[in-house]
């Protein structure tokens, strides 16, 4: 892909894209186009983390709790807030970076068609608060991922609320038509399927809609962010990538390692940075039973 033939398409397409990176959120992240993979980094004489414990389905997981959240209307940006505490309540004040943050929310709607990715900040009292637009009404849950001061792997905690307003829940789109979808820049295709245990992988290209490699730019210290759901259950599913992009005749391929638990389907949210924009994408992921 040239230059003239990127600027060309960005220009035609900037409107959509504002609008889309408006919705998606976390656009504030600063363009750093290094080279770094962050899996959940161990500090020097430090194991790395485990698997997560929880699906993102229960407020309380191990001890601590999702509590006091809010979520804003859908007609217009407004405040996505809760506080995580402990067993005797008190908030949970001191936290463990993983992936350059100390807390990861995401906000999505229970038909899985709509998806926000925030990074709220962390107030004196516990409260974590971030902004958000939604969009729509309907039931939205507000899940968070993070690693709590001297634990070993993280915890993955969800609530549902309500948002005031008429809305028809849309179905997933399963099969194969769903393993790629585009945002009218960046597409995304999944390539073949992936399989259910604790060391799977899932692989996906990225390209211009025209089929042309892409190059990355850093996200979250990676070349890409992927944050799934199972269709049956819901559960949450936060995968990692496995080292560096490899531009192929597919196009920009990207190597996820996975922990699905359950075969079915899976929606997929994946993210990337291309040209300083963040782009997000939906695709759907078919899992087979472990081998």
């Amino acid at each position: 892909m040239t230059p003239t033939r990127s600027m060309r398409r960005y220009a035609a397409a900037s409107v959509a894209a504002v609008v889309a990176l408006g919705l998606a959120a976390c656009s504030e992240e600063p363009d750093r186009d290094d080279d770094r993979i962050v899996v959940t980094p161990a500090g020097d004489g430090e194991q790395p983390l485990g698997d997560p414990v929880g699906d993102g389905t229960r407020a309380s997981v191990e001890g601590y709790t999702m509590t006091d959240v809010v979520l804003p209307g859908p007609d217009r940006p407004g405040e996505v807030a809760f506080r995580i505490v402990d067993a005797s309540g008190e908030p949970l004040k001191d936290y463990v970076p993983e992936q350059t943050k100390l807390l990861h929310a995401y906000v999505v709607r229970d038909d899985l068609g709509a998806f926000r990715h925030v990074h709220p900040e962390l107030e004196d009292d516990g409260t974590w608060r971030g902004r958000v637009d939604l969009g729509t009404p309907g039931r939205w849950r507000v899940v968070a991922e993070f690693v709590p001061q001297g634990a070993d792997r993280p915890l993955v905690l969800g609530a549902t609320l309500r948002v005031p307003g008429a809305w028809d829940p849309a179905e997933v789109p399963v099969g194969d038509d769903a393993a790629t979808a585009d945002d009218g820049v960046v597409r995304v295709s999944l390539l073949g399927r992936s399989e259910a245990g604790r060391s799977g992988k899932l692989q996906m290209a990225v390209t211009d809609v025209d089929g042309e490699p892409l190059q990355l730019g850093s996200y979250l210290g990676a070349t890409a962010h992927l944050t799934g759901f199972a269709v049956d259950s819901r559960g949450f599913v936060h995968v990692h990538p496995l080292g560096a992009p490899e531009v192929t005749d597919d196009g920009t391929v990207l190597t996820f390692h996975t922990t699905f638990s359950e075969p079915g389907d899976y929606r997929m949210f994946v993210q990337v940075r291309v040209d300083g924009l963040l782009h997000q994408v939906a695709v759907t992921a078919a899992v087979d039973p472990e081998a």
